[in-house]
């Protein structure tokens, strides 16, 4: 054995190894997801002991050269005084020391945007790069599966990054020998076995504590639920406006702000490709001036995706044009950066001197033109607001469903309303700013993409300088009006001071803001999600039959809050709990095994957490496969080579490894009917483009959005509850056509509907689409 410490006091790496103190034992404790961690006790040996300096590189190897640690002292040798010796004062000198991420964990990360969409070791093998470039050897992090999204927290360590995507990914995540490790749990085996020759049958120690669960309830965050529509009239005066429920709406946030500052794009949120040299940034500008005259090759594209998910809003800038120009600002693309593949964008192209203005969708320009004015400047804005929130289902991972096939994880398809706005600023003018932009597309698009790629510039030759940039998530509700004899346009969603028109309150209500308000007869339409707690009740039936003996009826109940992959709907719930329940209907196992190295160690080399370790013991009626959790080696000098290996480990029914709960008690009844494990398939698509067309003082025709299904029909009810074919109640009609009207009875009316399919019993949507009016009779 041998160790050795770098003080890169320029004399290298010097050998400490006799200068091991003979009464204590160098450990090292290995944990899985956590930097490993190295104690030693130092005496001085002779007159050229250097005490050790914070920081310094510390290696313990074997006499082959196998490396036990690699790692750094965290903090100068804590010094412990053992009286007067031949050359003075005598003392031990206590070691601490972390793994190679310790050079990680001592840096902050640089602010950015969120990670969407992207794999968990491709998001780890980024943050590496942010801290120290080429520092580390990454080739062996593993992609794994990708996430939906992902925040970096700069006043979080590295390490607690690691760990998370770890647990994400279900993985196992080290650092070591000036490398990163990032791997599916398991992916390296060992087995021990009693038939073994080495094997020490005092060594093992096994529990198997009663931990079957069977009937599972499982929480997740506030969810998106019924599809809420509510229709109201102006009357010139009222700005107020009661909403049917309360809206599930996230917080605004501002994932960047892009000022230019400096003098280059920054690397943590742009790449660019630039062949003729024609984008540059200076005086607080991105400049633009000409491309490679080709379609997509001069370009800057922000590093994330941007999922089409609830509301979002694009300011691309207020652009100065100083020449015809030609090429794409501010677009989405559904693929590569190209013409044919924008889903929405503003297509510039040349007229005369100066350049025309116009949307661009699904590839192809539409809609009305407007002609730059030398000197004006133009903001540029794009508004979404998709039918879903959520465009991706989180994955959850089990023994038996491990990175690259869990559960979940499926597209979630949308239709995604787009405003593209220009607002025309002439310097000229000091009232300008506050003009109201001109629309140039605002229509529904139907399936659109999950994920667009964000070029702000796409350059054949564009002639400008873009301001500034910003990507917000803004109120997820959408609000519409149209003035009789006029179309409908949308009502942006949030503070005056950044030129809304109105807000939605949790009260709940709509409020327009005092200078916009909806003038007599003005048809007012608020579409949104009604909120709930994600949760959902499983069971087992073969698990609870194989239990159930005598006045025992086999089930085995639990309730899990679900902290991480957060459940962020039923359906999430669902894929939780069944990820949850393949492995606590197992049978729990936790056991330990101390052994000598050299009696311990298999083809597969050394030990560490993560690994798989397979258990065969028929003495002991165990066997079973588990996942290393802990390593704890002891090692002495006198012991040459030979060195005490302590091993703990678990399987997942014991302790899940890809999950993470919160112990917090849920202040809401869970009166839930238990599901088996076949959720989710009982289910049809939900309506959600279902709305009111017409309203008289004593009817409402309704347009369900989608035909029936053959063989069902579309049920309607005053309120959202007793679904079937047995409960007439509160039941308005079932209608096997698209388009239906229903009576009005009063001012404010309700209606919620699903559809319903031919099975036995029918299957109705999962969410309800609400109805809500309120108009003068």
């Amino acid at each position: 054995m041998l160790l050795t410490l770098d003080n890169f006091d320029g004399a290298g790496a010097r050998d400490y190894t006799s200068a091991l103190d003979a009464e204590s034992v160098l450990e090292i404790d290995r944990r899985l997801n956590q930097p490993s961690e190295l104690r030693a006790a130092l005496i001085a040996a002779t007159s050229q002991f250097v005490v050790p300096a914070a920081g310094a590189r510390a290696i313990v190897s074997r006499a082959d050269g196998t490396k036990l640690f690699t790692g750094y002292l965290t903090e100068a040798p804590a010094y412990e005084y053992l009286g007067w010796g031949e050359r003075g004062p005598a003392y031990r000198y206590q070691l601490r020391a972390l793994t190679d991420e310790f050079l990680l964990d001592r840096r902050q990360l640089p602010a950015r945007a969120p990670f969407v969409a992207r794999p968990a070791g491709e998001i780890l093998r980024q943050l590496a790069n942010d801290l120290l470039p080429g520092a580390f050897n990454t080739t062996a992090i593993q992609d794994l599966d990708a996430l939906p999204a992902f925040v970096s927290d700069f006043e979080r360590p590295f390490s607690e990054h690691a760990a998370d995507l770890a647990l994400r990914a279900r993985a196992a995540y080290r650092a070591h020998n000036g490398a990163l490790v990032f791997a599916s749990l398991g992916a390296t085996s060992h087995s021990l076995s009693e038939s073994d020759a080495g094997f020490s049958p005092d060594s093992l120690k096994l529990r198997a504590p009663a931990r079957v669960v069977n009937d599972l309830t499982v929480t997740g965050r506030v969810e998106p639920r019924a599809h809420v529509k509510d229709y109201f009239l102006g009357d010139g005066f009222t700005l107020d406006f009661s909403l049917s429920d309360i809206p599930f709406t996230r917080r605004t946030a501002t994932f960047f702000e892009e000022e230019y500052k400096g003098s280059a794009l920054g690397g943590t949120r742009w790449t660019s490709a630039d062949p003729a040299a024609a984008i540059s940034v200076s005086g607080g500008k991105l400049l633009i001036a000409g491309g490679s005259g080709s379609d997509g090759q001069t370009r800057v594209v922000f590093v994330e995706k941007v999922e089409l998910g609830g509301g979002m809003l694009l300011q691309h800038g207020e652009a100065a044009f100083t020449a015809a120009s030609d090429g794409v600002l501010g677009g989405l693309y559904n693929g590569s950066v190209a013409i044919a593949n924008c889903f929405a964008g503003f297509r510039i192209t040349p007229s005369s001197s100066q350049s025309a203005i116009r949307a661009l969708v699904n590839g192809v320009a539409t809609g009305s033109t407007i002609t730059t004015v030398a000197g004006h400047r133009y903001g540029l804005s794009t508004h979404l607001y998709a039918t879903e929130i959520y465009r991706t289902r989180q994955t959850f991972h089990s023994s038996a469903h491990p990175a690259g096939s869990g559960r979940g994880g499926a597209a979630v398809a949308a239709d995604v309303r787009v405003v593209l706005e220009v607002h025309d600023i002439d310097p000229a003018s000091p009232g300008s700013p506050g003009f109201v932009s001109t629309v140039l597309y605002d229509a529904v698009v139907a399936a659109a993409p999950g994920y667009c790629a964000y070029a702000l510039v796409n350059s054949a030759s564009l002639h400008c300088n873009l301001a500034f940039t910003r990507l917000l998530r803004i109120s997820d509700a959408e609000v519409r009006s149209q003035i009789p004899t006029q179309s409908w346009r949308t009502r942006l969603v949030g503070l005056q001071s950044e030129g809304a028109e109105c807000l939605i309150l949790d009260t709940p209500e709509l409020l327009f803001h005092s200078q916009y308000p909806p003038v007599a007869n003005e048809a007012i339409e608020v579409r949104y999600r009604s909120r709930g707690r994600a949760l959902v009740r499983i069971t087992d039936p073969a698990s609870i039959a194989a239990l159930t003996s005598g006045s025992d009826d086999g089930v085995r109940s639990a309730v899990r809050r679900v902290a991480t992959p957060a459940p962020r709907t039923t359906a999430d719930s669902e894929a939780a709990a069944l990820a949850l329940l393949d492995d606590s209907i197992q049978p729990a196992w936790i056991g330990e095994y101390t052994a000598w190295s050299d009696s311990l160690l298999s083809a597969a080399g050394d030990i560490f957490p993560g690994d798989a370790i397979a258990i065969s013991a028929s003495s002991r009626d165990a066997s079973f496969t588990a996942i290393v959790r802990e390593v704890q080696i002891a090692l002495a000098a006198s012991l040459g080579d030979r060195e005490r290996y302590r091993i703990q480990f678990s399987n997942e029914a014991a302790a899940p490894l890809a999950f993470a709960f919160d112990p917090a008690h849920l202040r809401e009844p869970l009166d839930l009917t238990a599901t088996t494990s076949t959720a989710g398939t009982e289910f049809i698509a939900d309506l959600p483009n279902a709305e009111v067309t017409t309203i008289t003082s004593t009817t409402v025709t309704i347009d369900a959005g989608a035909a029936p299904p053959a063989g069902g029909g579309i049920e309607v009810r005053r309120s959202d509850f007793g679904w079937g074919q047995q409960n007439d109640r509160n039941l308005v009609g079932r209608f096997t056509t698209r388009t239906f009207t229903v009576t009005r009875l009063s001012r404010v009316a309700d209606f919620s509907l699903r559809q319903y399919d031919a099975s036995t019993p029918p299957k109705y949507s999962r969410y309800s689409t609400a109805l809500h009016v309120d108009y003068p009779l």
